[in-house]
Parts: structure tokens; sequence; C-alpha cells
């Protein structure tokens, strides 16, 4: 199965109803922002872009650049590597909760897209500036 074939898929298996709308505005947003095509990760996350990883410790890795998985309590979007603060972004984006590299937002409607695709922007802007990063 095509990649793409497998994220059409996955999007249309969205439920419930109101997460798959959630879903496809979000898959929309990141490919406006992105310019890149979604990658099915395990776990049922969609990765824009892809980073390959060394710490210092000897881990590396290879992991999606930005994304989001549509759960069925809230939608998680990922910044990755979540290093940066951007205190200033969220304090205008709405309501959500956060974790190291992730966003928890429990209705698309509250929060303010055009300030998530600034956030977006952003995280990806910080992600180059520490690993390269490819398209998708």
């Amino acid at each position: 199965m095509s990649e793409a074939v497998e994220v059409a898929t996955f999007l249309a298996a969205v439920t419930p109803e109101r997460r798959h709308g959630e879903a496809s505005v979000l898959d929309s947003l990141f490919r406006e922002v992105t310019g890149w095509a979604p990658r099915l990760w395990s776990g049922g996350m969609l990765g824009y872009g892809t980073y390959d990883y060394t710490y210092a410790s000897g881990r590396s890795g290879t992991f999606f650049a930005t994304g989001f998985a549509p759960r069925k309590a809230r939608l998680s979007v990922y910044i990755m590597p979540g290093y940066a603060d951007f205190s200033a972004i969220l304090a205008d984006l709405g309501k959500h909760k956060t974790g190291k590299s992730c966003l928890y937002i429990n209705k698309l409607e509250d929060v303010d897209t055009e300030v998530l695709k600034r956030l977006v922007r952003a995280g990806l802007d910080d992600l180059a500036s520490r690993w390269p990063v490819t398209a998708t």
C-alpha cells in the first residue's frame, strides 16, 4: 500500500466524527505550513518531514519533524524536539495543555489555527537549527 493510500485510509477511519473532521483540518494545516505530505508512523501519528538524530549518549534514530495524532480523548500536536520556549506563541493559542514535545488540544475550535500555524513553523525552524530536516 502506498504511503498516500495508507494516510488516506487512516484519516478516513478516525472516530468520532468530530475528531475525523479535526484530523482533516489539521492535515491540511500541516501540509500548508510544511509543504510536505504526511507519513503514517506507528501509534497512529501523522508525521511531516523527518530528521536523523544522535544524542551525546550515542543513541540515534529517525523521527518525524512535526505532526499530530487524532486521539479520541484529545488531539496531540508534536513540536519536536521540544527544547525551545514557545510561551509567547502559546499565550495566544487558546485552550491547551503541554508536555515536553506535545501540545494537547481537547477541541480544535478551542484554539486559533493561525496561531497554531505559527507554532508549527516555529517548531520546525527550531528543529532545523539543531538537526537537518528532510521533506517527506
